[in-house]
């Protein structure tokens, strides 16, 4: 497993597994249970934290679309922009919820490309791609108001494909924000867990 023993900034977890057999004393001896907002992301769904005053926060799916699958659009359905300013990242953040955190350092990552895409009206959606581990990570997908999420998907793996040729895609999502992202050529692998221990 992967841990800090000091509280980590929100919207990152505490501790992550990463094997199967990771244990519940190896989780919690890891991370600081003295601070109130706790989160450990279970990769697995293996874990059983209720007993340390944990409850699940949400459960989610692993997904990947293998390298050269058929299915991404020639004519992407969006313009596709990079965001490469403070100033574009504040805007793009904003469609995708607390803007601070994003932070502008991500945008000198060579591994990152920060996507905006945009219709004649301005941003209708986005999405984030990271490069490791020979795949990329996708990330942070989202439709502002009443972009079509299916069209946003589409343009993202396209995006991909043209930014990083012939590697694989992979993510995790859940509820109603994994259907688009299966009828977008990724399938499910395998289920995730993350347990939050109180309010941040």
């Amino acid at each position: 497993m992967w841990f800090s023993p000091r509280r980590t900034p929100p919207y990152y977890p505490d501790a992550v597994t990463l094997r199967a057999d990771a244990g519940v004393a190896e989780v919690v001896a890891g991370v600081d249970l003295a601070s109130r907002g706790c989160s450990v992301k279970d990769s697995f769904a293996a874990l059983d934290l209720t007993a340390e005053g944990f409850a699940v926060l949400f459960d989610a799916q692993w997904i990947h679309r293998p390298a050269g699958a058929s299915g991404a659009s020639e004519t992407p359905p969006f313009r596709t922009e990079l965001v490469t300013t403070a100033g574009q990242l504040l805007q793009w953040a904003g469609g995708n919820g607390p803007p601070d955190v994003f932070r502008p350092a991500l945008l000198n990552n060579p591994s990152v490309r920060v996507l905006g895409f945009h219709d004649a009206a301005g941003l209708v959606g986005g999405a984030v791609l990271n490069e490791a581990a020979g795949v990329v990570g996708v990330s942070n997908v989202f439709a502002v108001d009443d972009a079509d999420i299916a069209a946003v998907w589409a343009a993202t793996v396209s995006a991909a494909a043209g930014h990083f040729p012939g590697v694989a895609l992979v993510g995790y999502e859940q509820g109603d924000d994994l259907a688009p992202a299966l009828a977008g050529g990724f399938g499910a692998l395998g289920s995730l867990r993350v347990w939050s221990r109180g309010s941040a």
